[in-house]
């Protein structure tokens, strides 16, 4: 039984070493096209390698669509984008069904899938969407599935939505309600690129020749990813680090004085997505195990958009990365 055992544990360690090399490779193809923003890819790549989805928050060019095209090909993974548009209706997104006739006169239904069914989509301004459309790509993101007319159909394996919002421009928008916020993973800042960044982004992309990522991956090791990422061991120390952080972000005991800024908090969608987002770092780190650094890193992006402040606390000048930096300061 013992035997079994090292040899389970030894299978797991050389599916880690190479997941974990194949990702870096990814990260490296990544980093041929896209400069200056490496805390983005790498909190895409373990969003990703988390199997959830991700917000991606930041002023028109600064790579965020380019980022996209990049993972779909470094992955190997069949990519797709919409424009979100307040006129977009959700048969736009999911499909719809067509009446066909046949030559002897017989009709039937037959269904034509929209971009929807890739396995990375990017949902470009998805807050200027009606919440109409909004709701039919909530679906999707949760269950894995979309149905349309009655009829349920299976979206590819794996499925990730990558959506952006410009954080300046709020005229004709319509705020992503809670719940669907609560089924992004992650948010993540992008932000400007430093000038060394900037420098190589005027020479490398105006010149006659432009970089073309590496196909590093594709969909069925992405999967078993996916899957080794579950099976990861975590600590005592670092579960009892995430409960206490999540714990601590809502509203009551837990939180001390800071709960009296806090309007509502993060739900335990919050703690599954910090826990596996944790394990995915260490993954992508080429570590067998998270550690509570892992946790402190990926607060921010994992809370900040499952939390809000109250009226009184944003008028003395409180913001959400502020709060959780204090409670941040409370586990190391």
């Amino acid at each position: 039984m013992a035997d079994s055992v090292e040899k389970l544990e030894d299978v797991i360690v050389r599916s880690a070493e190479q997941v974990a090399s194949d990702v870096r490779a990814a990260r490296d193809a990544i980093a041929t096209v896209i400069f200056g923003q490496d805390r983005v890819v790498e909190n895409t790549l373990v969003t990703i390698l988390a199997g959830g989805h991700a917000l991606l928050i930041g002023v028109p060019g600064l790579a965020k669509t380019k980022l996209v095209e990049t993972l779909g090909v470094t992955l190997g993974l069949d990519a797709k984008r919409i424009q979100f548009t307040p006129d977009l209706m959700p048969s736009d997104i999911l499909g719809a069904e067509v009446l066909d006739e046949t030559a002897t006169g017989k009709r039937s239904f037959r269904f034509i899938a929209g971009p929807v069914f890739a396995q990375l989509l990017m949902a470009d301004e998805i807050n200027r969407a009606s919440p109409r459309t909004q709701s039919a790509l909530l679906q999707a993101m949760q269950e894995q599935h979309i149905t349309v007319a009655g009829a349920r159909h299976d979206l590819p394996k794996p499925f990730h939505v990558l959506a952006t919002q410009n954080p300046l421009e709020q005229e004709g928008t319509y705020p992503l309600p809670e719940a669907q916020l609560d089924r992004f993973l992650m948010e993540i800042d992008v932000d400007y690129p430093d000038r060394d960044a900037e420098r190589r982004i005027l020479f490398d992309t105006t010149g006659a020749e432009h970089a073309i990522p590496k196909t590093t991956m594709n969909a069925e090791l992405l999967v078993s990813a996916q899957r080794l990422v579950r099976r990861l061991p975590v600590g005592d120390s670092v579960v009892e680090a995430i409960l206490s952080l999540v714990r601590s972000a809502r509203p009551g005991p837990d939180a001390g004085e800071l709960g009296k800024l806090i309007a509502w908090g993060p739900g335990p969608r919050a703690s599954q997505s910090l826990m596996l987002a944790v394990r995915a770092r260490a993954l992508l780190d080429g570590r067998l195990a998270p550690s509570i650094d892992d946790v402190l890193d990926l607060a921010e992006p994992v809370l900040k958009h499952r939390m809000a402040l109250t009226f009184s606390a944003r008028a003395e000048g409180r913001t959400i990365p502020d709060v959780i930096r204090q409670l941040k300061s409370r586990i190391g």
